[in-house]
């Protein structure tokens, strides 16, 4: 690879003494996998730096599937992300980790991603209209498509106080059924516009995003839910890398 890139770490663990294996969201290769040789070791000039949520430009080389790091800088200091906000970046972090594809280019969702972030570090009250709107920007880019505004079965344009049950591969279709897959007119309109005015229109999005989202991470559950725990029991979850080799 030639050239300098921005990136952003995803997600670190040790490797032999000295060293780190990166996943880092890179601006036109997307996610990409980058041994850190010697990042860990006291004399490093990488020590400290190669933490989430810090943009960076990165140089690497290597053909295989794993690449080796040449170079890292950072742009500015690391995005402050504490409490809530940190473990919703976190969250963040991992689905990119889980569904990307190894080394394709995205980079529209990489603008998305810093927003998403940029919006969390300055963000007072609750995360979740950043988080929902970053799940809907991270299934378009994927290639989930599905119109929000329109009756699957009868063309029409959705009508706010009408049910429309969600299908997969075919879209929302106007029904009485009232159950997990049902939305009011109103509630797919927001989830189009991505502006979520209420908490009804935020748990609809949440409940939308998780349902289409499953697919794309299987059965195995994420392990930012489980920071959350930690943090609901007030124990706030760590931004930097593991020490003890585990997965952060």
């Amino acid at each position: 690879m030639e050239g300098w890139q921005r990136a952003f770490v995803l997600h670190g663990r040790h490797y032999s003494e000295t060293s780190l294996l990166l996943d880092f969201f890179t601006e036109n290769d997307g996610r990409v996998r980058i041994l850190a040789k010697g990042a860990r070791s006291r004399r490093s000039a990488l020590k400290g730096v190669l933490q989430p949520f810090t943009p960076l430009l990165i140089r690497w080389s290597g053909r295989g599937e794993v690449k080796t790091l040449r170079s890292a800088e950072p742009v500015s200091m690391g995005l402050p992300l504490n409490g809530l906000m940190l473990y919703s970046g976190l969250y963040t972090n991992e689905l990119l980790s889980r569904v990307l594809a190894h080394e394709t280019d995205y980079s529209s969702l990489f603008f998305d991603y810093l927003h998403c972030l940029q919006t969390l570090a300055g963000a007072i009250g609750s995360p979740e209209p950043a988080l929902r709107r970053f799940e809907l920007a991270l299934l378009g880019h994927l290639g989930y498509g599905v119109d929000f505004l329109h009756c699957a079965g009868s063309g029409e344009p959705v009508s706010d106080d009408m049910t429309y049950r969600y299908r997969e591969e075919k879209g929302f279709i106007a029904s009485v059924v009232i159950d997990h897959y049902s939305f009011t007119g109103r509630e797919l309109q927001a989830l189009a516009s991505r502006e979520f005015a209420d908490i009804a229109t935020l748990r609809a999005a949440k409940r939308f995003t998780r349902m289409a989202l499953k697919p794309y991470l299987g059965g195995k559950p994420l392990k930012s839910a489980e920071l959350f725990r930690q943090f609901m029991t007030r124990k706030p979850p760590s931004k930097t890398l593991p020490t003890d080799g585990s997965s952060s």
